[in-house]
């Protein structure tokens, strides 16, 4: 009877939809789950019947995806990416580059206050002992702030190494994916599944890397870098490394046996933020340190050089300058005393032309990598306010692209996420659906036990 099978499959297309809910509120805590949904659609009645029709059929899953707005959830998550992983070490050399004790202004300030000290009485041993403690504590103050520099580098090239093993297995598990989509894809299965683990890994990706995706017919999405680089094509995965042959390290990308470089300052997320801060900020503010100590010690040794001493002998270098050292910068000369300063311009005992020499540099120009031709008293002001415009404007960044990514996952969210209420009315409309085509049975149960019975009377 018709009246039976038609009710069988509407019980079974309701009994299938009731599956895809229950999945959906079974993954509505589940990160990255897409909802799917159940598409059903009428069996026509067969050639030359006159019958309304033979029923329903589930057509196909859905899934529940915006193209648009999964591109969205990528491209913020390389923004977010880029900026969070500067933000840390900015925030640190601000603070102890600006500390009223700890900065190089402050060793600077209190060399020179020595020196003026010593203004008031050249020929004061105690005043010229001041001169070379407080020389040797703003060489300390250098070298901290140096090898903070330093040591961020050297962190730096550390978490970029450390990226590329995620990286690299992300591209492998998304090629690896692709195959399995196409596989399951062409059997018919439903691969809902597999693409949000694909998608997952995806965003991963993103994080670390700018990329651009696209969707292949078969299934398989192409994963490039910003600048058309291929990462991952069909099942074939890049393997990103950093080529240190040549002494700095250089980021190398092989794919499908070529090998390309690519510049790591341009390829944004993580990777392309951390190596922008490295070569925009923190190399150039190191170079610029460095290009302070060594113009400051020069020019107070020459101007030493050009005086006497309290013996009346020529003056000596104070200062060390050696940009080869890991951790001295600057220092003073081993075995420098209080007598060797040569304050005296005319060889006269208590003469402080020489001195008055030595308190002018802080009016002299000294010239920065970062900053240009400055002031040597106003050169680490200089440095710490550039480097507080740079803060600034990277966590306004950061927070404009987190609000980008929040609005992009909220955006996803209302295609993609379950929303609980819905699932339940449709729990409720499938179950009654169900009900509703059970009860058509038992009423084709009761005609057809009617028909017999007219038969056996």
């Amino acid at each position: 009877m018709s009246i039976t099978y038609n009710a069988l499959t509407g019980a079974l297309a309701a009994q299938a939809a009731l599956n895809t809910t229950s999945q959906n509120i079974a993954n509505l805590q589940t990160d990255g789950y897409t909802r799917q949904g159940t598409l059903l659609s009428a069996i026509g009645p067969d050639a030359g019947s006159k019958t309304a029709g033979n029923g329903v059929q589930v057509s196909s899953l859905i899934r529940f995806s915006d193209s648009y707005k999964t591109q969205q959830l990528w491209r913020s998550n390389s923004d977010v990416g880029a900026r969070t992983q500067a933000q840390p070490y900015l925030t640190q050399l601000e603070q102890v580059m600006s500390d009223d004790k700890s900065s190089i202004s402050a060793g600077i300030d209190s060399f020179f206050q020595a020196l003026n000290a010593a203004s008031g009485d050249p020929t004061s041993t105690p005043l010229r002992q001041q001169v070379i403690t407080t020389a040797d504590s703003m060489s300390q103050q250098f070298n901290s702030i140096y090898n903070l520099t330093a040591n961020q580098l050297i962190s730096v090239q550390q978490q970029k190494d450390a990226i590329l093993p995620q990286l690299n297995s992300s591209l492998a598990g998304i090629a690896s994916l692709n195959a399995q989509i196409a596989a399951a894809g062409a059997l018919g299965t439903n691969t809902s599944a597999l693409y949000d683990q694909r998608d997952q890994l995806i965003d991963s990706v993103a994080n670390q890397v700018a990329i651009q995706v696209t969707d292949n017919a078969d299934g398989t999405r192409s994963v490039s870098l910003d600048n058309g680089q291929p990462l991952v094509s069909a099942t074939t995965a890049a393997n990103v490394t950093y080529d240190t042959s040549g002494g700095a390290p250089v980021l190398t990308i092989n794919f499908a046996n070529t090998r390309f470089v690519a510049d790591d300052t341009k390829v944004g997320g993580q990777l392309g933020g951390l190596s922008a801060f490295a070569a925009n900020t923190l190399q150039p503010l190191q170079k610029s340190i460095a290009d302070m100590a060594q113009q400051m010690s020069t020019n107070i040794n020459n101007t030493l050089a050009g005086g006497t001493d309290s013996n009346g002998n020529p003056g000596t270098p104070l200062l060390v300058f050696n940009p080869s050292s890991a951790t001295g910068l600057l220092e003073v000369t081993s075995g420098f005393q209080a007598s060797s300063l040569a304050f005296s311009s005319d060889g006269t005992p208590g003469d402080s032309g020489n001195l008055q020499n030595l308190i002018a540099i802080r009016n002299q120009p000294v010239t920065l990598t970062s900053i240009g031709t400055v002031l040597l008293g106003d050169a680490d002001t200089q440095l710490v306010g550039q480097l507080g415009i740079t803060s600034q404007q990277n966590q306004a960044l950061l927070q404009t692209a987190t609000t980008v990514r929040q609005q992009a996952e909220d955006d996803w969210k209302s295609t993609s996420g379950v929303n609980q209420d819905e699932e339940a009315a449709n729990l409720v409309q499938f179950q009654n659906m169900y009900q509703a085509n059970m009860k058509v049975i038992a009423v084709a149960n009761t005609l057809f036990d009617a028909t017999l019975s007219m038969f056996n009377t």
